[in-house]
């Protein structure tokens, strides 16, 4: 699995730090965050936008089946160095939607600089600061999707 591209820009501490990221993040908020990083686009999928790939990652985690709808997800696609933020119905009703684009702006200067585990860091706590004013934590809150990162 070395041989993989995401080890060219993440190393297994990375990937770890993303996932307790994600898990600390989650304390404060009712909101489900989930990073999915992909080598490159299938054959199949070639001439798909970054939107539509990201929205059917997004239902093949069934990030859709959470109670309140407030998953969220950051999706990657390293080869051709674009990546996408989706959310869910449930936060898109109660958040602007050009606040995903101000967060992708500050993840893509980032990313811009070399500093891509920096980057999704900074891209989940801003995300969790606009989930937790939204959707706090709230009493008997369970994680319903997993912390770790989708390959």
């Amino acid at each position: 699995m070395k041989n993989n591209l995401i080890y060219e820009f993440f190393n297994d501490d990375e990937l770890l730090r993303i996932s307790n990221k994600i898990k600390e993040t989650e304390t404060l908020t009712s909101g489900e965050i989930r990073v999915s990083i992909k080598n490159k686009k299938t054959f199949l999928n070639g001439k798909k936008s970054t939107h539509d790939l990201a929205k059917h990652e997004f239902f093949r985690l069934k990030m859709n089946e959470t109670i309140d709808k407030t998953g969220i997800l950051i999706f990657l696609i390293l080869k051709e160095r674009k990546f996408h933020i989706l959310a869910d119905e449930g936060i898109n009703a109660k958040v602007p939607d050009n606040t995903w684009d101000s967060i992708s702006n500050k993840i893509q200067k980032k990313f811009r600089d070399g500093n891509f585990c920096e980057g999704i860091l900074d891209g989940i706590e801003n995300i969790g600061k606009k989930l937790s004013e939204h959707f706090p934590i709230k009493q008997g809150d369970t994680n319903e999707l997993s912390n770790k990162v989708e390959f």
